[in-house]
């Protein structure tokens, strides 16, 4: 299928972009002499750019995004029937959909009992920083404030957000950050810390959290915050014993436990959210993404009761509510969509295509790892993939970064888009990612990891 329209001139728009546009995770200096490109249209797992190129997107919108596919007019019909009824009102007040959402998405979280609308996982995760300094100021004079976070996870592009983060690059030149933000060792199985117990590795990374809570002070520790599994990190999956662990460490210590599903939540991993694999009883879960799959900007921080409960005190507690408002909270095209978004993935029975889809990925993958020695490690869960880059299997020396964008590049050429880790550590930049659409065939994944061989043969070849 091509893709051509007299609703603009592809010229105009790409010399446009290319004058006013400042793109997000660029380098721009590269425009001055290529087009940048505009993407124009989306049916399916397939986009179309300006020039009438083809694509099958194999991250979902680039950034995990677009969980049910391009083109779901049964979402824009939705969203548009909305907001012709009512657009906006702050979240001050209730609205229709909003209840809606909330009452289907709690339905799906046991144990969960509030959602907090705001508009992007940056904000979602911002409000559980907000209401663990909030619960530390009301009942512990300010001390059990700190949030501790995992070396490589991700939890957005705020300075306080990135203060969570624990991927160098990504901060690097944005400090000074926010205090009280303490990293934990990570629980990559394949890059084991020296000492560990690899019989037993994912207690051992677990225990690290407990001598960091040792070090700081239990009596300073609010939150743990981390991805269920680690994703622009480079997909790690948490090892055997690591959750239990974590759980019960969190409960000796009275530490509030943050699961930031960002782009785990909403079928990524075969379950509605990532936790629900391993046991998890969350405090806190933060989802954005796949809420909606990118039709309308939602977020939801969702709580138990008993973290709600801190906060609602009687009318004469002037300062003791949650003191927060997030603007375009109060939109309602965002639940509009995650209502009909869920609904698809219920009919569809995406979640278990996931499972049938992500098991035949891995498949082909390790397929791919067998035939190039590059490849030291296929991991991930559903349609949640990757797989690292080293220059030697015994050492597992990582690749440079250059190998995984020349690997990109060559998919992208032949019209397929992949995404890899990029300018988020000093070395560990040597992971490809894949997270196509939970809608996914058979035959888009031998497409994707046909141009992944295809790729490695020209860029990394080996026997």
């Amino acid at each position: 299928m091509t893709y051509s329209s007299n609703e603009f001139d592809a010229k105009e728009v790409v010399g446009n972009d290319r004058k006013h546009v400042w793109h997000h995770l660029s380098q721009h200096k590269p425009y001055e002499e290529t087009d940048p490109m505009v993407i124009v249209k989306g049916e399916g797992m397939r986009v179309w750019d300006a020039k009438g190129n083809e694509y099958l997107d194999a991250v979902s919108g680039a950034v995990w995004t677009v969980n049910v596919g391009y083109g779901r007019t049964e979402i824009a019909d939705a969203v548009r029937d909305q907001l012709v009824t009512l657009n906006y009102f702050a979240q001050t007040a209730g609205n229709v959909p909003a209840a809606q959402f909330a009452e289907k998405l709690i339905e799906k979280m046991p144990g969960m009992s509030r959602v907090y609308y705001s508009n992007s996982g940056s904000e979602a995760n911002e409000k559980v920083f907000k209401m663990v300094r909030q619960i530390a100021e009301k009942n512990y004079g300010g001390k059990k404030h700190k949030v501790l976070f995992r070396e490589r996870d991700y939890h957005g592009t705020t300075i306080t957000a990135l203060s969570a983060t624990g991927q160098f690059e990504r901060k690097n030149q944005y400090g000074p950050f926010t205090p009280g933000f303490v990293e934990v060792p990570h629980c990559c199985e394949y890059r084991a810390q020296e000492g560990a117990d690899l019989e037993n590795y994912g207690v051992w990374a677990a225990d690290q959290i407990e001598k960091v809570i040792l070090a700081e002070g239990p009596d300073t520790v609010g939150c743990l915050c981390l991805e269920p599994i680690t994703a622009g990190g480079g997909v790690i999956e948490p090892p055997q014993g690591y959750w239990d662990r974590v759980q019960e460490i969190c409960k000796k210590y009275n530490v509030l436990l943050h699961i930031d599903e960002v782009v785990c939540g909403l079928g990524r991993t075969g379950k509605w959210f990532g936790y629900q694999h391993y046991g998890i009883k969350p405090d806190m879960v933060t989802m954005a993404k796949g809420v909606a799959s990118g039709y309308a900007a939602i977020s939801c921080t969702v709580t138990t009761e008993a973290v709600f409960d801190l906060f609602k005190e009687p009318e004469d507690g002037r300062m003791d509510y949650f003191r927060d408002i997030s603007t375009f909270g109060g939109c309602t095209a965002g639940p509009a969509a995650a209502l009909v978004n869920m609904q698809i993935i219920e009919d569809e029975n995406l979640l278990d295509n996931v499972v049938e889809q992500g098991e035949y990925l891995r498949g082909r993958l390790n397929q791919l790892m067998e035939k190039y020695d590059v490849i030291g490690d296929v991991r991930g869960k559903g349609l949640f993939a990757g797989f690292e880059l080293v220059k030697d299997r015994v050492t597992k020396e990582p690749v440079d970064e250059s190998v995984s964008v020349q690997i990109g590049a060559h998919c992208m050429a032949n019209g397929v888009i992949v995404g890899r880790t990029n300018r988020s550590f000093k070395e560990f930049n040597n992971t490809m990612c894949l997270s196509p659409a939970l809608i996914a065939t058979r035959a888009d994944i031998d497409k994707i990891v046909d141009a992944l061989d295809n790729a490695l043969a020209d860029v990394a070849p080996n026997s």
